[in-house]
């Protein structure tokens, strides 16, 4: 199911002051993360317009359907309207032509006015859409901040993700979210997971039970999302296996079509689990800073062999 926002939902967020409310217009859903000036439009050239994108009246459309007859600018704004459009946006305050009203009345399109600039109100509303239409899945996992770093644990259950986590945030980090993460492709590059808002906050501690992680540590202690910027995968200790001690192989995980770097850490008796994920953390952040610590070590040995 294509995933939509509401208009109602738009209305609030941008405190957008409404002129034409046809029946049902705040149930109306957006499910296209993009907005449309509609300037060939209103000229007449409708080839390769998506009717499905709120259209944005700005300045310079305004001005071109000032400088129409009242006739000619009815047509001009029929024609974009019974496409029809969801919605009609203008900026800058302008005041709504009576053809435009009379129109949007007649096609049950709503219009709105903003104060704000048009490029503005594009920027915004765009990154807006960009999060709430974005692709989304629900891990079993933890999500925390270590250094600015949003790390993502992942482990079979009972593994002792809740408990470092726990740890990390008595350290002064904070919990995103516990058992259940929501995690959104908000870009081409960009992952951001959240908890789901009934679970926001808690944390589960076998022999405890739920904590209030805000309510017992305090507000700095939490976040409501983050970018995921590694991915620890918790695994018990298997004697035999042969674990990276060096840190050249570079793992990835594969999230909603985006690969993330990664680090399988095996757990055992007398491990300090939440300094090993600060650490990690903190050496993720090196590597994006451009300095690989293992890689060096290597060039140095390579160094000396050549000696």
């Amino acid at each position: 199911m294509a995933k939509c926002v509401k208009l109602s939902t738009i209305i609030q967020e941008y405190n957008l002051k409404t002129v034409v409310a046809p029946e049902g217009y705040e149930d109306v859903e957006i499910t296209v993360a993009d907005v449309n000036r509609p300037s060939l439009q209103l000229a007449g050239f409708f080839e390769y317009f998506d009717p499905n994108r709120i259209q944005l009246i700005g300045k310079v459309e305004y001005t071109y359907l000032e400088s129409l007859s009242s006739e000619a600018r009815y047509s001009s704004i029929e024609n974009l309207l019974k496409e029809p459009v969801p919605a009609v946006v203008l900026t800058r305050n302008q005041e709504p032509f009576p053809e435009l009203i009379s129109c949007a009345e007649k096609y049950k399109v709503p219009v709105f006015v903003t104060e704000s600039s048009t490029s503005r109100f594009i920027s915004a509303i765009i990154l807006f859409l960009n999060v709430a239409l974005a692709p989304m899945v629900q891990m079993h996992g933890v999500l925390v901040e270590v250094y600015g770093e949003g790390i993502l644990l992942l482990g079979e259950s009972g593994v002792g993700k809740s408990e470092a986590a726990m740890e990390l945030v008595k350290r002064g980090h904070r919990l995103v979210a516990d058992d259940a993460v929501e995690i959104k492709r908000v870009s081409n590059k960009s992952l951001v997971g959240s908890a789901p808002e009934i679970i926001r906050h808690f944390i589960e501690l076998r022999g405890i039970g739920i904590v209030d992680v805000k309510r017992l540590f305090g507000m700095g202690s939490v976040k409501d999302t983050e970018n995921i910027d590694l991915v620890i995968n918790l695994e018990n200790w298997q004697q035999g296996k042969a674990y990276d001690r060096l840190g050249i192989d570079n793992e990835i995980t594969d999230i909603l079509g985006i690969k993330v770097p990664s680090l399988t850490i095996p757990i055992k008796p007398g491990r300090n689990l939440a300094i090993i994920i600060e650490v990690a953390a903190m050496n993720q952040r090196q590597r994006k800073m451009g300095y690989n610590a293992a890689k060096e070590l290597n060039d140095r040995l390579m160094e000396q062999m050549d000696i």
